[in-house]
């Protein structure tokens, strides 16, 4: 060793020298190279395979996040759900330079428009709804890349015309044959869409690339029909091609939740029966049924929250560590939890349905459902559904899981309350603690994702009193970068083949089996309970809390 040099500069010296030599090597593949000794090297032989982005550093977390050459095909273009979120959510992307620079998206539905009557739609839409700032050449690159194709599912012409234009957008702008084709329609058209795909070939992956479908919610009605529907799906597209979309995955704080759990030690050792008492899981709405009357009436709010998005985000909570996190480690844990759900004894006693009624609400007078245009008044359809679960094994024995949603509330929220056991032994006469509630972790999926930890605490002064106080952790203050929308993340997510927030037909059959008993003991007993508008629900809710003494949380 040099003297004067310590050994861990030398050793520095040695690696920096040896990290030149490769990256000149690599900069200068295929050309001759000059060594030391002056004598020309051979050669170096170039492939693709050997090549590395001399630009490209393994610490940046971004990179390989950005979706390869590929497109998007979303029937059913001209309806909401794709003008309010999945249109500006594809802008957003490209605008995030997460979309290849030839993305292409085409629209399919039932309009007589031309090429350029989708784009201006579509700019129109990411006007009015993107998350990101509207650039110029970010647009004019994206629209350089749509088609529109007119059609009714069952018209071949259309299918035909689909193909030619996913063949014409290969050619010219690269996209390797990958598609996604996003099914934005009501569910009685799956089976016939996914049938055209198969019969025009358009199912079929040309080798080395890939082709998925992605389907919204929901899925199916019942058991009998969400298996019939699988079938008919996993004809065409394999399981691993087919991405059920639950947009309450995509969410950061759902996601957060397993980060929260499982990368802190000072949470997990108290996540069990021996310290939870019980856990909430509340989606409230503070709007109708709007102009959904014809898909809500038949369906009601247990179909159409509780059987996907909270029954998940109970899965996420309950779950046990995932040997990594990837689809399949996931959907092992989480069909672990939903095949130990057990439900109660006494439905009738333990689960409560309910209807808003018409009463004033943010200074307005507001119907009620059984009002509303297009409800038949003797609907027996729910818009507001609480039931209590058990988790049957050894981590959650006896803990109650308390889940409930509905319309017309006191206003929009989802939550996930862990409500703690009170200390075992206090030294605090009663008068001191009178204030003081449970300890509680909530996790704010919407509208201000975040975290709320509730403890107990002295209030200042000569008298020892103690009351409840928070802790609060808020995405927007903690970080720079605004959380992006949880569609942004689901469809480059379809892009990439990354199906770790993503439902398996597993997961949704077993959903379906928790939920069907309950369904078809409401179906022959009783009429819902009524509730106003504004209001956190009918009383048959508090008193169904209250029977094991205990009360919802007031978000």
């Amino acid at each position: 060793m040099s003297e004067g040099i310590p050994q861990t500069a030398e050793q520095e010296t040695i690696g920096t020298k040896e990290d030149k030599e490769a990256r000149a090597a690599q900069e200068a593949a295929g050309v001759e190279q000059t060594g030391v000794s002056g004598r020309a090297a051979p050669a170096a032989v170039h492939t693709d395979a050997d090549f590395t982005n001399p630009l490209r550093d393994l610490r940046d977390r971004r990179l390989p996040r950005i979706a390869g050459p590929s497109g998007l095909v979303i029937f059913g273009v001209t309806g909401d759900l794709s003008r309010k979120k999945l249109m500006p959510a594809v802008y957003d992307l490209a605008n995030r330079g997460l979309l290849p620079p030839g993305f292409s998206l085409v629209g399919f539905a039932r309009r007589d428009w031309e090429d350029q009557d989708f784009a201006q739609v579509v700019h129109d839409a990411v006007r009015e709804h993107a998350r990101t700032p509207f650039r110029e050449e970010v647009w004019q690159q994206l629209a350089e890349g749509m088609r529109f194709i007119p059609g009714d599912f069952d018209d071949d012409t259309a299918f035909k015309q689909l193909r030619t234009a996913v063949e014409e957008l290969d050619a010219s702008r690269g996209t390797s044959g990958n598609y996604a084709f996003y099914l934005s329609v009501p569910p009685k058209f799956f089976p016939k869409v996914v049938q055209q795909l198969k019969k025009h070939k358009l199912a079929d992956a040309p080798e080395g690339s890939w082709r998925r479908a992605v389907i919204e919610k929901p899925f199916g009605h019942d058991l009998d029909s969400a298996c019939e529907l699988n079938a008919i799906v996993h004809d065409v597209f394999d399981p691993e091609q087919v991405f059920r979309i639950d947009h309450y995955l995509g969410k950061e704080t759902v996601q957060n939740l397993l980060a929260l759990r499982f990368a802190n030690q000072m949470f997990e050792p108290i996540w069990n029966r021996s310290y939870v008492d019980h856990v909430q899981i509340t989606m409230a709405e503070d709007i109708g049924i709007g102009g959904r009357a014809g898909y809500y009436d038949g369906i009601g709010a247990a179909r159409d929250v509780i059987q996907n998005h909270l029954l998940q985000l109970m899965a996420l909570t309950a779950m046990e560590e995932p040997a990594a996190f990837d689809a399949a480690s996931l959907l092992t844990e989480k069909l672990k939890v939903l095949r130990a759900v057990k439900l109660p004894e006494d439905l009738g006693r333990h689960t409560v349905r309910g209807q808003y009624a018409g009463a004033w609400q943010g200074g307005a007078k507001v119907r009620g459902y059984l009002e509303e245009e297009g409800i038949d008044p003797a609907s027996t359809t729910d818009t507001y559904a609480a039931v209590k679960l058990q988790v049957d094994n050894r981590r959650w024995a006896g803990v109650p899981f308390y889940l409930r949603t509905g319309k017309r509330l006191g206003r929009r929220v989802t939550e996930i309350a862990v409500v703690f056991q009170r200390a075992p032994h206090s030294p605090f006469d009663s008068t001191a603690t009178e204030e003081l509630g449970a300890n509680a972790i909530v996790i704010r999926v919407q509208p201000d994702e975040g975290m709320t930890v509730r403890f107990g605490s002295k209030v200042p002064g000569t008298s020892m009193e103690i009351r409840d106080v928070t802790m609060d952790f808020a995405y927007g203050e903690s970080f720079t970068e605004s959380s992006p929308e949880a569609y942004e993340r689901l469809i480059l997510d379809v892009l990439l083949g990354d199906a770790n927030l993503f439902p398996r037909h597993q997961e949704v059959e077993e959903s379906w089996k928790i939920l069907d008993p309950i369904e078809q003991y409401w179906a022959t007993h009783g009429r819902p309970a009524q509730y106003a508008s504004g209001s956190w629900g009918p009383e048959e809710a508090d008193e169904m809390l209250a029977r094991d003494g205990r009360s919802w949380r007031r978000p």
